[in-house]
């Protein structure tokens, strides 16, 4: 029988878009994930009781054990979108730190917490820091394994690494000990550094929906499913972890599909194509503002060059505003408009790139199948979910 122990935090989650209200956090999403991976799994965490005793239907209802060190803090993150930035509740100042989890395990999945940390004795261990600004080292807390791979964001093996370039990041973190460093790069993919061998490039891959909120805890999840329990080749691991992430975005749902189903199903690579995209948008009142500054903030991030009139050009007369506006479209590789509200300028900007030939990928969350007649006839693409259009005009699907 294989088995697996999880440390990690167990947290309230809340996003308005897409309506998502549920208890998971990293390990307890993790643990749910592996359940189809690993036949035996034992979460450990830090819980309030009433979390505690809620989280455990989820336990309970896809079979694996949940171990709680009791605490008086309950913990939220509360997203607007999966891709804006959470507020966290009670702020993290006001958090109490406890006593380390002692997890000592043939292999265990160890993730960074907000309450305290584990400390873990384990012959594979996988280790995700959780920690956007100061990753504990895995063996900080004095924590062991005779195997270890290390899978984070590319942010924390440069902070943990000690150097801003990732792969050299990554090779100091092998010379400190570890197997296997994984890189995980957002729209690039992953990056699998093991000692002695050559870097390996893991694609992410497009689903018609995005989900994002997570997918990191998944793709840790399967990867040491993988490589911790079954053994397979870090690469491998990597591979199958970046296919559950991509299924797990598109359904939102857990457990993860099993190895036959993740290799059998057809997913195309979702680097991102580099480019400069126009964003055509109202910007007149606090609502419109707000959301053209969060697309230009989410598609910079998804690693395009963003030309956003009210930033770049700004208010003016006519006859200066129009002729700036429309050369920088001429510019432009792709369109993301914001359509709801059928804002006259955002409309024209839209016909205009088809004119050109433009590609334009569009958010219409309020319009009717009516008025995007024109906007659907003339292929381009439209979404209902914010995040998804974003992606998939990175994509440039």
């Amino acid at each position: 029988m294989t088995e697996i122990f999880i440390a990690g935090g167990v947290y309230h989650e809340k996003c308005i878009w897409p309506d998502s209200d549920q208890i998971f956090g990293s390990a307890g999403r993790a643990a749910t994930a592996l359940t189809t991976h690993v036949d035996k799994v034992t979460l450990y965490t830090y819980a309030r009781d009433d979390v505690a005793q809620e989280f455990e239907k989820t336990a309970e209802l896809f079979g694996f054990a949940v171990v709680a060190h009791p605490t008086e803090t309950g913990i939220s993150f509360e997203y607007v979108h999966c891709m804006s930035t959470p507020v966290v509740r009670p702020a993290l100042a006001r958090v109490p730190k406890l006593a380390a989890i002692e997890v000592a395990a043939e292999a265990v999945l160890r993730f960074g917490m907000l309450e305290g940390s584990a400390r873990v004795n384990a012959k594979w261990c996988v280790y995700d820091p959780q920690s956007a600004f100061h990753p504990e080292p895995f063996g900080a807390n004095g924590s062991k394994a005779e195997h270890l791979a290390i899978v984070a964001n590319r942010s924390e093996i440069v902070a943990m690494g000690q150097n801003a370039d990732p792969d050299v990041a990554a090779a100091n973190l092998l010379a400190q000990g570890a197997e296997v460093v994984v890189v995980k790069s957002g729209p690039e993919g992953a990056f699998v550094h093991t000692t002695g061998g050559a870097k390996k490039h893991i694609p992410a891959y497009q689903s018609p929906q995005v989900w994002t909120v997570g997918s990191g805890d998944v793709f840790a999840a399967i990867f040491a499913g993988r490589w911790a329990v079954h053994h397979d080749a870090p690469d491998v691991a990597a591979e199958l972890a970046s296919r559950a992430v991509s299924s797990y975005a598109e359904t939102m749902a857990l457990p993860s599909e099993r190895v036959p189903e993740l290799q059998n199903a057809q997913r195309v690579p979702a680097t991102t194509v580099p480019g400069k995209v126009y964003l055509a948008s109202p910007f007149f009142n606090l609502g419109q503002r707000w959301l053209v500054d969060e697309a230009r903030r989410c598609l910079a991030e998804l690693g395009l060059e963003v030309f956003s009139p009210v930033h770049d050009v700004g208010p003016g007369p006519a006859h200066e505003v129009g002729p700036a506006d429309i050369k920088a479209l001429k510019e432009c590789d792709r369109v993301f408009a914001i359509l709801d509200g059928l804002d006259a300028g955002t409309v024209f900007e839209v016909g205009y790139a088809r004119a050109e030939g433009i590609p334009v990928y569009a958010l219409a969350q309020a319009v009717s199948d009516e008025n995007l007649k024109m906007v659907i006839g003339s292929e381009s693409k439209v979404f209902y979910d914010f995040v998804t259009a974003l992606h998939h005009t990175a994509w440039k699907a």
